[in-house]
């Protein structure tokens, strides 16, 4: 057997574990990331950041041509085959972040409440490992590190990034999101739809107003929205496979100044998630036509911005029986749990439409803590710990992917 190509459980063959240096200096680094968060396409402190230690390792990083986010190359090509990618996700979320450890957000309303900092770290602690692997020939093929920008934005920065050529020469790509239902030091991973689609929905009625008094000589525009809020998920469940999740939620509904006058214009938006890639195609139709109809039954105008946002990470199975391999080649089968499909949206999906890849749940639960703090949540954090197995992870699946195959 190859001695980097070894399956065994908790396997000692593959090189690149953390030393307790490198482990303290990635915590430190994911503090620092922690307390400065900037949001999508505004990364800048972060870019420089890696730049600057990455370019310390004696690596090439080059800066994606927006200004934020870069891209690097650990290795040399063998003979032409596709690289491995290891991507992260630079952004932070508009929220205040109300912890009170020392390592809190200095920017008021800003946080890193999804765990990027944690992606972020994990992804320039393999790459630091690789970097020394690679100076002791001990890397057969060449890696690719990925720090996209604007993971929060719609419809997502990655596809930013694949016109920026970062997949060129790339064969598979991995990643890894923070889970706060999983335990730190395991992953979770599942074969096929791991997130949701989810595209933004904005509606607009509009009808000749009158007063309350008289709704039957005017278009009763309140109860128009209320009937398009209520009527158009119904409709939509009837014309879809049930199985497809498809779902319209509404975060804003907003009608009328006056409670005796009837309004001339209503506005409705939310979100529309779906679990599998061919109901998420057909969904724009789909909702103009429900939402059409039944404003037109109560005689208001509509006009529907349908905003694409990311389709379904769908796990390449290969890709994942890859990340389940390096996981269970570090700490062992035990590390490994079965996780469900989130309707949560990801933008990791736009790689995927090009190259076979995976993501795996990065467990960051503290152990027997009973507490789960959500991500978009002011309170979340991380047992950092976490950083040392996803570095694992990132490493052993680099080495496993570039070892020669029988």
């Amino acid at each position: 057997m190859n001695q980097l190509k070894s399956r065994e459980p908790g396997s000692a063959t593959l090189p690149g574990t953390l030393s307790a240096t490198l482990r303290a200096e990635l915590i430190d680094f994911r503090r620092d990331l922690h307390m400065h968060p900037e949001l999508g396409n505004q990364e800048f402190r972060t870019t420089a950041a890696l730049k600057a230690r990455l370019e310390a390792a004696g690596l090439a990083p080059k800066v994606l041509p927006a200004g934020t986010g870069l891209v690097c190359d650990i290795g040399t090509r063998d003979r032409g085959r596709p690289m491995l990618a290891i991507r992260a996700d630079l952004d932070a979320l508009p929220i205040p972040d109300v912890k009170t450890v020392a390592y809190r957000s200095t920017v008021a309303n800003r946080a890193h409440a999804c765990g990027h900092d944690v992606h972020t770290t994990t992804a320039l602690g393999a790459g630091l490992v690789l970097a020394e692997l690679d100076r002791q020939g001990l890397l057969p093929n060449a890696v690719r590190l990925i720090f996209q920008p604007a993971e929060e934005v719609l419809p997502g920065g990655a596809a930013d990034a694949v016109e920026a050529g970062v997949l060129d020469g790339v064969g598979r790509i991995i990643a890894v999101h923070c889970d706060p239902r999983v335990d730190a030091g395991k992953i979770g991973l599942r074969v096929g739809p791991i997130t949701s689609a989810c595209d933004r929905l904005e509606i607009t009625l509009d009808g000749p107003g009158g007063h309350t008094a008289r709704p039957h000589l005017t278009t009763d525009l309140v109860t128009a929205a209320a009937r398009v809020a209520t009527d158009v998920p119904a409709v939509l469940a009837r014309r879809v496979d049930a199985r497809s999740g498809l779902s319209v939620t509404w975060g804003r509904i907003e009608a009328g100044h006056a409670p005796n006058v009837i309004p001339q214009h209503a506005e409705l938006s939310g979100t529309v998630r779906c679990l599998d890639l061919p109901a998420w195609r057909e969904a724009p139709d789909l909702v103009h036509a429900a939402v059409d109809e039944v404003a037109t039954l109560h005689r208001a105008k509509s006009t529907v911005t349908y905003v694409r946002g990311v389709p379904p990470v769908v796990n390449d199975a290969a890709v994942t029986e890859l990340l389940h391999d390096a996981m269970a080649a570090r700490r062992g089968p035990h590390a490994i749990e079965d996780t469900e499909q989130s309707l949560g949206g990801e933008d990791f999906s736009w790689y995927l439409e090009h190259v076979p890849g995976a993501m795996a749940r990065l467990g960051v639960r503290t152990p027997g803590d009973p507490r789960v703090r959500d991500l978009h949540a002011g309170d979340f954090d991380v047992d950092e710990r976490c950083i040392e197995a996803g570095v694992e992870l990132f490493t052993a699946a680099a080495l496993l992917d570039a070892a020669p195959r029988p």
